[in-house]
């Protein structure tokens, strides 16, 4: 038989053990943070279980323990208490707040997914707006005319000459939008998300440069509507700022479709006769202003062009390779191999 002083050690070791464990469970339980650096979106799903959440949970980062969350939701009565939806989580937080958010039904409001692909117009964008129930008459009406906030707004509209638009400086990208949004919101979350993908990476680069932001982001704009490879976007600018320097007219497609307000791969003579200040073939220089709303990579081939002999290209109309040539004759011979 135990003696009475080893009964009493091994007891005072299991309430020690025991002490230890409540004070673990209670630590990981109540005051544990997950690990997660940012706040996540995590979808819960009708028929999700406690253990199912607590698992997307820890495996966002979000808490520390599936199981420890499980219990805590036993604890207060709510195991069942879970409502389907899409949350917003902080970063790393204690498991009594997430309970108590994925209990409360505190959802995202719902968001549209929208894409805008390098090189659309504000007309385009406010189509697809349109499309996904959102308000792109609206949006289109104030690309038009901005107001005077949201210009004074983002320094980098600051040399818009008067009258100008806010094309070319919606940047392209996949956005997502509460379905109650207004134009207004549209508007300056593209012009900021401009702001961050764009001006910062070019600061450097735009600074070295004896034009202004305005004029990089129009030929960007006509470089984006010409060609689809980024190498051949680079050779394509310094092609385009040569045909400036030489007094040459840009003859470029992408600003006669602007005219034209088409989409077509090839013009016919009587269209490159159009009046109009944005018809290049008519036209000495740069258009009014830009054309499309270009990508980070044609912003970039314009700042830094490939300085090359090439006086003239064309697209073929089957592989929509580049082919550059060197002189007229070259050109022409290139437009009958290839059926242009």
């Amino acid at each position: 038989m135990l003696s009475l002083r080893r009964k009493i050690s091994l007891l005072f070791l299991v309430v020690v053990f025991l002490g230890g464990c409540f004070f673990y469970v209670y630590n990981q339980t109540y005051l544990s943070l997950g690990a997660a650096g940012a706040a996540k979106n995590i979808a819960i799903e009708n028929g999700d279980n406690a253990l199912v959440v607590g698992e997307k949970l820890t495996k966002a980062g979000i808490i520390a323990g599936k199981y420890y969350f499980t219990f805590y939701l036993w604890k207060v009565g709510k195991l069942h208490n879970i409502i389907a939806g899409v949350y917003e989580f902080p970063k790393g937080m204690q498991i009594p707040e997430a309970a108590r958010i994925v209990t409360g039904g505190e959802v995202v409001p719902m968001r549209v997914k929208v894409t805008f692909p390098e090189g659309w117009t504000m007309a385009a964008m406010a189509e697809r707006l349109s499309a996904s129930g959102l308000p792109g008459e609206d949006f289109l009406k104030l690309t038009k005319n901005p107001t005077d906030l949201i210009l004074s707004s983002y320094p980098f509209l600051s040399d818009l000459p008067q009258g100008a638009t806010l094309e070319g400086f919606l940047f392209p990208d996949t956005y997502y939008f509460a379905k109650e949004v207004s134009a207004d919101e549209i508007v300056k979350k593209m012009l900021a998300n401009f702001s961050v993908k764009v001006t910062s990476v070019i600061k450097t680069d735009l600074a070295g440069q004896q034009k202004p932001l305005f004029e990089i982001i129009t030929m960007a704009s006509v470089v984006e509507g010409e060609v689809r490879n980024d190498s051949d976007r680079k050779i394509v600018a310094g092609l385009f700022w040569n045909r400036l320097a030489n007094g040459m007219p840009l003859q470029s497609d992408a600003t006669l479709e602007y005219a034209l307000g088409t989409n077509k791969f090839q013009h016919s003579i009587a269209e490159t006769k159009l009046d109009s200040p944005y018809n290049t073939y008519q036209k000495k220089g740069l258009p009014p202003g830009p054309v499309t709303n270009p990508g980070l990579a044609s912003i970039l081939a314009t700042l830094s062009p490939i300085q090359t002999d090439y006086v003239y290209f064309l697209s073929d109309p089957k592989t929509g390779k580049t082919v550059f040539s060197k002189t007229f004759e070259e050109h022409v011979a290139n437009k009958a191999k290839y059926g242009l």
